[in-house]
């Protein structure tokens, strides 16, 4: 399998008037062609880990790692410039909040446009054709009435497709994706899945999968990865996620409810202050 993105000991670090916060803490992994997912509770440090990779964190915050590799190249060495080129068109990522990250002012298809066009030496008539097939691929009705409307004038799951759009069309090597489908119904849900699945079959695509549904991950990505405060505590195969072994994985899978073996009562999570500081467990990946 192709390495596509190497990371070793990445720290996120914020200075508090209490002191430094450690957003993200010595967190290591690799990225082939695969789907890649990352679980854990709110402020585990998943989201902070998709912008640190792609430098993100803006000033106080502190971004450090031993190696942050994209293709052999140093992603920490590269300057800013250099950076505004991986982004999006080699490393795409879709934001938990996608309509906020639309602009008020401008038609959704002008910027879905605009960003097949900042990477592609296309004419706008070949950007817009290009919008409104991405339009119709992630399950929007009616793509160009849709490319005309505003970001306030669509609904919130509608946003989050159009964000989808914006983010597969550049066709980048690596594709982020920040909870992509929690305002999506469950139909619309396996379509946008679906075509992940398939750029990253078919195009040999690398994909960060950021969730809170452990059942989704297991089911659709290969590898996961467990994150409690900041560190990475388990990691394996994704279809081997309901025999993990780490307390904290036990505990987050015990208080999902299920069908087959509904109970009275769920059970609660009770955290262990060790789990912040000892060192991961691996199964077999």
């Amino acid at each position: 399998m192709t390495k596509l993105l190497d990371v070793e000991n990445l720290w996120v670090k914020f200075p508090t008037r209490n002191g430094i916060f450690d957003a993200v803490r010595g967190v290591s992994f690799t990225l082939g062609q695969e789907r890649l997912g990352i679980v854990g509770e709110s402020g585990s440090g998943k989201s902070m880990t998709g912008r640190a990779i792609l430098r993100l964190i803006r000033k106080p915050g502190i971004v450090t790692a031993d190696k942050m590799e994209l293709d052999g190249q140093d992603l920490l060495a590269m300057s800013e410039k250099e950076m505004r080129k991986v982004r999006g068109q080699r490393i795409s990522m879709i934001m938990q909040d996608p309509k906020f990250s639309l602009n008020p002012v401008m038609r959704v298809g002008q910027q879905i446009a605009e960003a097949y066009m900042l990477h592609t030496n296309t004419s706008k008539a070949q950007a817009k054709q290009k919008a409104l097939e991405m339009l119709d691929a992630v399950a929007i009705r009616d793509p160009e009435r849709v490319y005309n409307m505003f970001p306030h004038e669509v609904s919130g799951g509608m946003g989050q497709r159009i964000m989808i759009a914006m983010m597969l069309i550049p066709d980048p090597e690596i594709m982020i994706a920040d909870e992509p489908t929690s305002a999506l119904d469950v139909s619309v849900q396996i379509q946008v899945l679906e075509i992940m699945d398939k750029l990253v079959r078919e195009r040999g695509m690398g994909l960060i999968f950021i969730s809170h549904d452990l059942n989704l991950v297991s089911s659709f990505c290969d590898r996961v990865l467990i994150m409690y405060a900041g560190r990475v505590v388990e990691t394996l195969q994704a279809d081997k996620l309901h025999d993990a072994k780490h307390p904290y994985t036990r505990g987050l899978l015990n208080s999902l409810p299920r069908i087959d073996n509904p109970v009275e009562r769920l059970e609660v999570l009770e955290r262990d202050p060790a789990w912040r500081d000892e060192a991961s467990i691996s199964g077999a990946i």
